[in-house]
C-alpha cells in the first residue's frame, strides 16, 4: 500500500525500487579447491552468511558494512523530479498512485502520434492533479492468506510487550534502516521512543507490527508498521494509516523483500476496511503531494564541526562560529513550564485552532495528544505557556531523536531535538523558538531541527538554522487532490 518513514534514509527509500534476485549459474560444475587444514571455519554445505558475517570482528564487520554502503550509491530511487521523470517505477506504476511522467498534456499533443496508445500516454503523463477523491474507488477483494515470501522466510507478528522481540527490531532499525551517504552517523532508536511513535497509539493494531524472519535461525530481517490516524486533506476529513520503519536487512538487497512487506501491510490495513495511507521519504515517488526540507539550528557548533555535521564555510572560522551560534543563559518567557496531563484538554483547543490553517494535518483526540505530546524522558517534550491568571495561551514540543557516531575516534553519538508543534498567540515567535533552544542546550542537545512546514518559515533565519541538504516528500496513497506548498502541511511525519 505505502512506506514511510520517517526520515531521510536509504533503507526507507529502498521500497521503491523493484529488485531483482541475483540468479546463478545453477548445474554447473565447479572446480574443487584443496581446503587448508586450517581452514575449520569452512563447513560443507550451503552457509548463513549472517552468521558468518557475525564472526568476523568488529573493525572487519564495519569495513564490509562501509564498502556495502559505498557500492549501493547511485542504486537508490531519485531524489529529485528531474531524475524521477527518467525513472521506471515498476512497483509503483501498478499501485493507486499519481504518476510522473516526462511531459505535460500540451508537450504530447505535439510531440506523439495519434496512434499511441493510452498506456504509454498515461505513463508519459506528469499528472496535474486538481481534484479530490479516492483515485480507485473500487477496491478488489481482500485476500485472506499473507502474500508468499521466498521458501527461506517466513512471516511473524511481533509482539511489542515482549522486550526481546522490541529489542530485536531496535537492533535491525538501528543497524539497517537509516545512515548519513557517508556512512558517519545513524540513526539510534530506544525501545521507548518506537514504543511512542509508531507501535502503541491509540487505536493501534498489533496485527501492523509486520516482521521477517530467516526460518532456520528466527533473526528478524524485514519490518513494517502502520499506526491509525484521522487526516483532514483540505476539507475533508479521512480514517487512515501512517506507515513507516519499512526496513529490510542489508544483506538482502535482492531478494525482493520490500516490495512484499509493502503489499502484505495494505492486505492487513485493508482487513480493517481502510483504504487510504499517509507516508513520507526522501526520495521522489510517484507522487508526492507536499516537499519540505529540514533546517537545523547549531547548539553544539565544535562537536557538530567535528562529526562533519556542519563544514565551516570559507570566511568562518571555529571561534566565529561558536560566536555566531551563542545564546543567553536563560530564558526570558514567563510562566513557560513542562507540560502535565491537567492541560491536555488545552492545548488539544489549542492544536484545533491551529491546525485549521492548513492543507494536509492530523485531527487529534483528548488521547492522541495525551499519548503525543505528554512529556516523556528522552522521548518527547512540551512545554506551555500559562499566563498570571492560569490560563495555557501557547505551547511548544519537540521529539529527541540521537544518532549513533561511527568509526569516530572521539565523539560516539549525536543528540538532536526535532520540533514538532509550536503555536505562538501570547507569546512572541521568535522568543518563544529562541526559549526552546537554549532549554535543549542546557539538556545538552547537539542540534536542533525544524521541517519548514507550518509556520516555521518566520523563525528559521532569524533564529541561525542552517539550511539542509536533505527534502523530505509527502505522500497519500489512493487519494487525489492538489499539491500542497510546505507552509500549508500541518503534521510533522516523523
Amino acid at each position: 500500500m505505502f512506506t514511510s518513514l520517517a526520515a531521510p534514509m536509504p533503507e526507507n527509500t529502498f521500497m521503491a525500487k523493484h529488485l531483482e534476485e541475483n540468479k546463478g549459474a545453477e548445474g554447473k560444475k565447479k572446480k574443487k579447491t584443496k581446503k587448508h587444514k586450517d581452514q575449520t571455519w569452512a563447513k560443507e554445505g550451503p552457509q548463513d552468511p549472517f552468521e558468518m558475517l557475525d564472526s568476523l570482528p568488529e573493525e572487519k564487520q564495519q569495513e564490509i558494512q562501509k564498502a556495502l554502503h559505498l557500492f549501493s550509491f547511485g542504486q537508490g530511487p531519485p531524489k529529485s523530479l528531474l531524475e524521477a521523470q527518467k525513472h521506471t517505477y515498476r512497483f509503483w506504476d501498478t499501485q493507486p498512485v499519481p504518476k510522473i511522467g516526462m511531459m505535460d498534456s500540451a508537450q504530447l499533443e505535439t510531440t506523439l502520434p495519434v496512434c499511441i496508445s493510452t498506456n504509454v500516454i498515461h505513463s508519459l503523463l506528469d499528472e496535474k492533479v486538481t481534484s479530490y477523491g479516492p483515485i480507485k474507488t473500487e477496491m478488489p477483494s481482500v485476500r485472506e492468506e499473507s502474500y508468499s515470501l521466498p521458501q527461506e522466510f517466513i512471516w511473524d507478528t511481533l509482539d511489542l510487550d515482549n522486550q526481546k522481540q522490541l529489542r530485536e527490531l531496535c537492533d535491525l532499525l538501528n543497524e539497517n534502516y537509516t545512515e548519513e551517504d557517508d556512512n558517519t552517523l545513524r540513526l539510534h532508536y530506544s525501545p521507548q521512543f518506537l514504543l511512542w511513535r509508531a507501535l502503541c497509539p491509540p487505536g493501534g493494531q498489533s496485527q501492523w507490527h509486520c516482521g521477517v524472519r530467516v526460518n532456520s535461525s528466527q533473526k528478524l530481517v524485514g519490518f513494517i508498521s502502520a499506526i491509525p490516524a484521522t487526516m483532514k486533506v483540505f476539507d475533508i476529513e479521512l480514517k487512515m494509516v501512517e506507515v513507516n520503519f519499512l526496513c529490510v536487512h542489508k544483506k538482502l538487497r535482492s531478494k525482493r523483500v520490500a516490495p512484499v512487506l509493502i503489499k502484505e501491510i495494505t492486505r492487513r490495513v485493508r482487513q480493517q476496511g481502510i483504504s487510504q495511507a499517509v507516508y513520507s521519504t526522501s526520495a521522489v515517488l510517484p507522487k508526492p503531494i507536499a516537499t519540505c526540507r529540514y533546517w537545523h539550528r547549531s547548539l553544539n557548533p565544535r562537536k557538530l564541526i567535528e562529526l562533519n555535521f556542519f563544514s565551516l564555510t570559507h570566511n568562518m572560522t571555529l571561534q566565529r562560529a561558536l560566536k555566531l551560534n551563542r545564546l543567553p543563559e536563560t530564558t526570558k518567557t514567563t510562566g513557560l513550564r513542562p507540560m502535565t496531563v491537567q492541560d491536555v484538554q488545552v492545548v488539544q483547543a489549542l492544536l484545533k485552532e491551529h491546525l485549521k490553517a492548513f492543507h494536509l494535518s492530523p485531527v487529534l483526540t483528548l488521547e492522541d495528544v495525551e499519548h503525543w505530546l505528554l512529556p516523556q524522558d528522552g522521548v518527547i517534550d512540551t512545554y506551555v505557556v500559562e499566563s498570571m491568571t492560569g490560563t495555557v495561551t501557547d505551547m511548544v514540543s519537540f521529539y529527541t531523536l540521537p544518532s549513533t557516531a561511527l568509526n569516530h575516534p572521539v565523539h560516539k553519538d549525536l543528540k538532536a531535538a526535532c520540533v514538532l508543534y509550536c503555536i505562538s498567540k501570547a507569546t512572541p515567535l521568535l522568543q518563544l523558538m529562541e526559549d526552546t533552544l537554549i532549554i535543549c542546550k542546557a539538556r545538552g542537545f547537539d542540534v536542533f531541527s525544524a521541517m519548514d512546514v507550518m509556520d516555521n518559515k518566520a523563525f528559521l533565519e532569524p533564529l541561525k538554522f542552517r539550511m539542509g541538504e536533505v527534502h523530505k516528500q509527502y505522500y497519500l496513497y489512493n487519494w487525489r487532490c492538489p499539491e500542497i506548498s510546505s507552509d500549508k502541511v500541518g503534521v510533522v511525519l516523523k
